[in-house]
């Protein structure tokens, strides 16, 4: 998985061209059992994968932290919202709250598990949004994420393979 994560920024950015073509083509013909595709996608995939040896969305990136997701970690943590907003977040450039420092300042290094993963972030219960429905609005988003999470990169060549256009 190592090795696979060093290269993976690079393998993503060859594939970026190609990626992009093939989701604007997507969208202009979207099969009606796309989701469906990609929920047999995403579920195969990660039949094999296992987050814990890998842990790169949480070394890089941040969720966006809702008002819902503030609440219930910071009661979680015993904290006052606003002193959790205080320690550990900021407002990105699109105004959402996000980790003020990457990696995840609830990740352990050791073994990539997660101290508040009982509560954590909807946006990181439902990442890496593969099977997310309505998955043609987001593909954006997932051209992002092929360079973050070896899953996303697979499941997005195994789109290709699959579907062709």
């Amino acid at each position: 998985m190592d090795n696979f994560l060093k290269e993976l920024p690079e393998l993503a950015k060859e594939k970026q061209l190609e990626n992009k073509k093939y989701f604007a083509k997507l969208k202009k013909r979207t099969p009606k059992k796309l989701d469906l595709i990609m929920q047999e996608l995403h579920d195969n995939e990660f039949e094999k994968t296992d987050c814990l040896t890998c842990g790169n969305c949480c070394k890089t990136t941040s969720p966006i932290f809702t008002d819902k997701d503030i609440e219930r970690i910071s009661k979680h943590l015993k904290m006052k919202v606003v002193n959790f907003i205080l320690s550990y977040l900021e407002r990105d450039t699109d105004d959402f709250y996000v980790l003020k420092t990457a990696p995840c300042t609830f990740l352990d290094l050791n073994d990539n598990t997660c101290f508040i993963y009982d509560v954590r972030p909807k946006a990181c219960r439902e990442y890496p949004h593969t099977n997310r429905r309505k998955f043609i609005q987001i593909t954006n988003l997932t051209l992002n994420n092929t360079t973050i999470c070896p899953a996303v990169f697979n499941i997005v060549e195994a789109l290709k393979e699959k579907l062709p256009l």
